[in-house]
């Protein structure tokens, strides 16, 4: 594989040998990494690429089966195939898998025409084989779904319509689980257009989007919220209720409790692909009535008369000497 961009191994920083748990954890890392969310701004469109890059390579290597092709033939494992069931309709022997594996990984890039010439070579042809009459995958399908976060939470059936490049309409129910990313693609196995002269299905790959939510924000697999709080609730602490997807649990805020404070929930994020849940983070923000009534504006001025360090000192020292 002279383009190692191309390499699903090299996506994910690992050799040929590694482990489905060495590959697990290593797409888990690379998912934090690349993932579009926490890429705001320029870098945005290019952590989508590579999130997909990762993505694509991960669904091919996590499966044995696919593996196995993906490493006797490289990333066009598909049209490979299918060249294998050309040469054994054909009636071939002895220039079969092994030549097209020297063939691939010595770099030679040739156009699948040109390969299937070098591989069936003359017996193919005194055969009368054609190209076009040996059974081919037929093309995957792109489509988009978009996902509230409570279908993340517990995966979600979803009819979609599809229509193939030869213009014929289909109506799917696609089984998608819980614990997908934004920005994800997601492989539907066989249910991609129709294959050519008895081959195999092709696959359906769904682009996935989550839809914002008001309350619940989303990185990763983790989750954040904003909890308002009354300055007494953070001074003096106090147990509050706190929303989460799975319903409401209670927290309890610790005496001096500062504005933009962040306290965790473990496990109460979104499930992830590889096993487990995110956590939620609630982040403490400190409101201020917006109006007083007598009796309160007496006591904030009674606190105003109580002597206070300055809470600017360190905003005008850093400010000065930074």
């Amino acid at each position: 594989m002279s383009d190692s961009s191309k390499d699903y191994y090299t996506r994910l920083g690992l050799s040929n040998t590694a482990s489905q748990d060495e590959m697990k954890k290593a797409y888990r890392r690379l998912a934090r990494k690349y993932h579009p969310d926490l890429h705001p701004g320029a870098q945005k469109v290019e952590m989508e690429k590579k999130f997909k890059e990762l993505n694509e390579a991960y669904e091919v290597l996590r499966d044995e089966e696919t593996r196995k092709k993906y490493d006797q033939f490289g990333p066009q494992w598909k049209e490979a195939e299918a060249y294998q069931r050309a040469q054994q309709q054909a009636g071939t022997e002895g220039r079969g898998g092994g030549e097209w594996h020297t063939v691939y990984h010595e770099g030679n890039a040739q156009d699948f025409s040109d390969l299937f010439e070098n591989l069936f070579g003359a017996q193919a042809r005194q055969k009368g084989a054609s190209y076009r009459g040996f059974a081919m995958p037929g093309p995957d399908l792109e489509a988009t779904a978009q996902l509230t976060i409570w279908e993340v939470l517990t995966g979600s059936t979803r009819r979609l319509q599809i229509t193939d490049p030869a213009g014929k309409p289909q109506t799917l129910d696609v089984r998608i689980p819980k614990g997908v990313q934004d920005g994800e693609r997601v492989r539907v196995k066989g249910k991609g257009s129709p294959g050519r002269h008895g081959g195999p299905q092709g696959d359906l790959y769904l682009r996935i989007h989550v839809l914002s939510h008001p309350v619940f924000h989303r990185s990763g697999s983790n989750l954040s919220i904003d909890l308002p709080l009354w300055p007494w609730e953070a001074a003096l602490g106090t147990e509050v209720q706190v929303p989460t997807l799975t319903g409401p649990v209670l927290l309890k805020i610790p005496p001096g409790s500062q504005s933009k404070q962040k306290m965790r929930l473990k496990g109460k994020g979104l499930p992830s692909r590889s096993g487990g849940n995110g956590d939620q983070f609630v982040i403490l923000t400190i409101t201020i009535p917006s109006s007083c009534t007598e009796k309160e504006q007496a006591f904030y001025e009674q606190l105003r008369q109580i002597d206070h360090p300055d809470p600017r000192a360190d905003l005008m020292r850093e400010a000065i000497h930074a």
